[in-house]
């Protein structure tokens, strides 16, 4: 038996999978009223930026993994045009459907299917651009998403990996007290659960900071790794290209 992280308790990692899919269960319903609330519609900025990286043409192939909502995928499909592909995945039902029914509702019928990143169901080499924003914390095996992300990829193909990251030392006070809190408090609110929070708030103190990353990102492939820091390293957005 192996154990691993669920926010700050140790748990045998065959549980965290689950454990992590009854925290989005709860939240799909209030995730994009949170994301505003939580951030004071900051990730809105922080996904534009994103996108205006990627630099997508028309006739791209994208892979957007945890895509959840359906936020970079939309922005994305828009940017690819009808020659080009996006795929909107992610591991949680409750969350996929949530984003595929808003994708719907704005007139974008985007293939969506459920897929765990550490097994990819794809060809190697099949992608210009794999994406994944705020998910890479919640996996049990980052190593292994992330070289599956890579192999996924074209020579030369990009992997966007947009996560909450270590923040500022000034800030790091202020931060944490509003992450333990203040969000917890508003998740009760409004979505009926602080507990959720709670681990989310867990969850990006034991994500990787934005050097550990980046060394995790060129082991699994990636020839060369920037680094791009927002809101003071509340965020931030590691772009590899692959060799």
């Amino acid at each position: 038996m192996t154990d691993t992280h669920f926010g700050f308790k140790t748990v045998d990692e065959g549980q965290k999978a689950h454990r992590v899919r009854g925290v989005f269960d709860s939240v799909a319903s209030k995730y994009d009223v949170m994301n505003d609330l939580m951030s004071a519609g900051l990730h809105r900025a922080w996904k534009a930026y994103t996108v205006a990286v990627a630099d997508l043409r028309s006739g791209d192939q994208v892979l957007d993994i945890a895509g959840g909502t359906g936020d970079l995928a939309r922005a994305f499909a828009r940017k690819v045009g009808a020659d080009g592909l996006v795929l909107h995945t992610d591991i949680n039902e409750a969350m996929l459907r949530q984003g595929r029914d808003r994708l719907l509702d704005e007139g974008l019928a985007l293939p969506t299917l459920i897929c765990d990143a550490e097994t990819l169901p794809f060809a190697t080499g099949r992608f210009d651009l794999v994406s994944v924003a705020f998910g890479l914390r919640n996996m049990t095996h980052k190593d292994k998403a992330l070289a599956e992300m890579n192999r996924v990829l074209k020579p030369g193909g990009r992997l966007l990996v947009l996560e909450f990251s270590k923040v500022a030392a000034p800030l790091a006070k202020a931060y944490d007290w509003y992450s333990f809190n203040v969000l917890p408090r508003i998740g009760q609110m409004v979505a009926g659960d602080g507990e959720s929070y709670r681990y989310l708030a867990e969850s990006i103190r034991m994500h990787p900071g934005q050097a550990e990353l980046k060394a995790m990102m060129k082991d699994a492939g990636f020839g060369h790794v920037d680094v791009h820091n927002m809101s003071a390293g509340v965020v931030a957005l590691h772009v590899g290209i692959k060799c």
